[in-house]
């Protein structure tokens, strides 16, 4: 069976980097799958993207040697199983709050005795080049599992929902986080109070050998992400590089833009 590289590379104490697709498509997936990032995450939870066509982009993405992972829509058992089930070769799930969470989510993702994830499904054998007999055998040590953390009462229990183990990144969401510090009268987190939060997850991944994870905005902030020690880092998204890229072709060319309304 295929070793996941980018498990591998987290558990030796490595760091990878990535991106968001939001677009959907199969071709935009494609090339990006071949532009050297180490994975790229569909994203099942703010897109329009289905089944099937998750289906092509877990294939296109495996089949090029990069990483195909997936966000979910919600930590449930049902929505992990589908995705595993058609080729996905690791699971981001959002908002983690607890440690009871954890637990469910890490356990959906493995085959008994380790979790409870039903056997089936065609599709997973072929992005991993082997067996359904082998790749049912040996999933659990392939699967990537990703944790998000994006909400101040995943902060608060942070040591007690890494202590769960079993996952192989814990995964910051910024723009939560961020609306989950919002005061009641809906004013906004202040920049230290975000740094603060982040400076906690990331001792508290460090302390716990769990790879700590980033969505950074911008590719310099990227690279500030990886110098700080942040070892599972995307950078922007499909969306954002097209927008990105039409806006500095219009300034070039001398004409007004709008800005770009992607979040990632």
């Amino acid at each position: 069976m295929k070793t996941n590289a980018v498990k591998a590379t987290l558990a030796n104490g490595g760091a990878t980097v990535g991106t968001w697709l939001s677009l959907a498509s199969w071709a935009s997936g494609r090339f990006l799958a071949r532009a050297g990032f180490d994975w790229l995450t569909l994203d099942l939870e703010h897109s329009h993207a289905d089944l099937e066509t998750a289906a092509a982009l877990f294939a296109t993405i495996a089949d090029s040697g990069c990483t195909a992972l997936v966000r979910v829509p919600s930590n449930r058992h049902d929505h992990i199983k589908k995705v595993l089930d058609i080729g996905a070769q690791g699971i981001v799930v959002p908002m983690i709050n607890s440690a009871e969470e954890a637990l469910a989510a890490v356990e959906a993702c493995l085959y008994p005795p380790e979790g409870n994830r039903s056997v089936g499904g065609s599709l997973p054998a072929l992005n991993f080049q082997t067996s359904s007999a082998d790749y049912q055998a040996n999933a659990n040590r392939q699967i990537l599992i990703v944790l998000q953390c994006e909400h101040r009462q995943a902060v608060e229990r942070i040591d007690e929902i890494l202590k769960v183990g079993g996952f192989d990144a814990l995964f910051v969401g910024p723009n939560d986080l961020a609306a989950s510090y919002r005061k009641a009268n809906g004013q906004g987190p202040t920049a230290e109070e975000l740094n603060q939060a982040n400076r906690t997850i990331l001792q508290a991944c460090q302390k716990h050998g769990i790879a700590p994870g980033y969505h950074a905005m911008t590719p310099a902030e990227g690279k500030l992400r990886l110098e700080e020690g942040w070892r599972f880092v995307a950078v922007g998204s499909d969306l954002r590089f097209l927008l990105e890229g039409a806006k500095q072709a219009l300034e070039t060319v001398g004409r007004s833009t709008a800005s770009p309304t992607a979040k990632y």
